[in-house]
């Protein structure tokens, strides 16, 4: 069998070895004569899984003790509404910086449930190819929490900081952040955040997980009418099993964490090239007469690179070449158009030196 290059946006990439393990225990885990996805989730075979789990995860981003780390499902959008329920008991307001569509996405959710909602900081007037410097974040007077998407996976917009979450009258609120497609991509201070949650479908796992890090002072914030399985701190004292939870995708997530240590050497190295991935793609692109990125360097994203042809009537010729190739799912979003590589953990260097020598002969054949 072939195994072809995938640069999916999501569902993503696995590593193959996490998916030759996977398939070696499918139909018996360890000799116990049965599936993972046949356990009891209260089992002494599976609480050990997810308890392996997190202690992985939490030795890959140096978590402080003060933080809980909840594995939950409904994908990272169910976040856009289950944030403001547990950080707004107390009344205040959710502020936003805006940077594409996602961000957009969790503005409308909070307007949509009735939240007072505040856009701190936008990058719209730029056509979104920057993210707003540090001098344009003004938070409301009301603020309860400021909320940002670190990566825009849709138009390949990245903060090169962390913006600091401080109201005008100098309080600081919790920051909130969208990893989904960023997390474990690099070292990470978490200690700057009072939320990471992350989609796990591009650096974490399948599809169907959803990883919520939360600050212990926040578990404390719910509305009172809040669903109990969207309440963080009855999921947080359950241990993520107030129902049963996406048990396969848990043990999945918890095999590219032992890849991650194990393999890879934890994420400074997965850092390391991560960040050389983009910048040869960046730069084939950038030395190119027929392919462009309109983002600002400095906010160019490692995880996914949006890219256009100078003639847009070569698109169905370069994807189905790229396809034949063995260079899959490089058609960009649909909103934006054009192509889009998406270079996670999971996609190796071999596959970028590959696309690169790709787009090199087409353009000499096409361009």
């Amino acid at each position: 069998m072939t195994r072809h290059y995938n640069f999916c946006a999501g569902p993503a990439a696995l590593p193959q070895a996490v998916l030759e393990r996977a398939q070696r225990e499918l139909l018996d885990y360890q000799g116990h004569g049965l599936s993972i996805m046949e356990m009891s989730h209260r089992s002494d075979e599976f609480v050990a899984i997810a308890e392996k789990a997190e202690a992985d995860l939490r030795e890959l981003l140096q978590l402080p003790d003060n933080y809980r780390v909840l594995f939950l499902q409904g994908g990272a959008s169910l976040q856009f509404a289950m944030l403001p329920m547990n950080l707004l008991g107390n009344g205040g307001s959710a502020n936003f910086i805006h940077t594409g569509i996602w961000g957009k996405k969790a503005i409308a959710e909070a307007r949509h449930l009735g939240f007072d909602y505040y856009v701190a900081a936008s990058s719209e007037a730029n056509g979104q190819t920057a993210v707003p410097r540090p001098s344009a974040l003004k938070l409301s007077d009301q603020a309860a929490y400021l909320h940002y998407t670190a990566n825009e996976t849709i138009g390949g917009l990245e903060f090169d900081y962390t913006p600091e979450a401080v109201r005008p009258d100098g309080v600081e609120v919790p920051l909130v952040c969208d990893m989904s497609s960023s997390i474990l991509a690099a070292p990470l201070d978490v200690s700057k955040f009072g939320i990471i949650y992350a989609g796990a479908q591009k650096n974490i796992g399948p599809a169907g997980l959803t990883l919520v890090i939360v600050r212990d002072d926040l578990l404390d914030q719910a509305c009172k009418a809040i669903p109990s399985l969207f309440d963080y701190k009855a999921m947080a004292e359950g241990g993520s099993m107030v129902n049963t939870p996406p048990t396969y995708a848990w043990y999945l997530a918890g095999l590219v964490f032992q890849w991650l240590k194990a393999d890879i050497g934890g994420l400074d190295a997965m850092g390391a090239i991560n960040a050389r991935k983009a910048a040869k793609l960046y730069a084939a692109i950038d030395t190119s007469g027929l392919y462009s990125n309109p983002i600002v360097a400095a906010n160019r994203s490692r995880m996914n690179v949006p890219f256009v042809l100078a003639d847009s009537r070569l698109d169905a010729d370069f994807l189905s070449e790229a396809n034949v190739a063995g260079l899959l799912n490089l058609k960009g979003h649909r909103s934006v158009g054009g192509m889009r590589a998406s270079l996670y953990n999971a996609v190796p260097e071999d596959a970028v030196d590959t696309l690169i020598a790709f787009m090199a002969d087409f353009e000499q054949r096409r361009g």
